[in-house]
């Protein structure tokens, strides 16, 4: 039986694929937890926001917006924007969450990039102190390492 919405979902028995399936989640994800392609349910992002934890999934109804805490095909390491595919080779677990903010980040960083390619993560670091741009957590500023890491992650 599902988890209803917004039941946070850690204590879920089974295998990978069948807790996935209960938390609402179908395709390539449930393909590699069946495959053992995906080990354990956990946010696979470099930097997880969830409050309670990479393990912690809210259930993930059909419908969108989804929640902040939910399982998400994360397009990695080629993003969507770029060609890439829901393929194993080319997809990891992340939150909701913390997926649109990895992605709101590499992007930004992206189009520094490409309006001047000369320019360092230094300056870029700066940049988005002075935009005010959350930094990851654990860090009161953006530097050249958080900057570069938030990019390539």
């Amino acid at each position: 039986m599902p988890a209803s919405s917004g039941v946070w979902a850690d204590a879920l028995k089974g295998t990978v694929a069948e807790r996935l399936r209960n938390l609402g989640v179908g395709g390539v994800m449930v393909q590699m937890a069946e495959n053992g392609q995906l080990l354990e349910l956990e946010c696979e992002m470099p930097t997880c926001f969830c409050p309670k934890g990479p393990r912690r999934f809210q259930y993930r109804p059909q419908t969108t917006p989804f929640p902040d805490w939910a399982p998400n095909a994360d397009h990695y390491p080629t993003l969507k924007m770029d060609c890439g595919h829901l393929d194993p080779w080319n997809v990891r677990l992340a939150h909701v969450r913390c997926n649109n903010v990895d992605f709101a980040w590499r992007g930004r960083i992206r189009r520094m990039l490409e309006k001047d390619k000369k320019m360092s993560f230094e300056q870029i670091a700066e940049a988005l102190n002075d935009k005010g741009v959350q930094p990851p957590p654990g860090t009161n500023t953006w530097s050249a390492a958080t900057a570069r890491k938030a990019y390539v992650s």
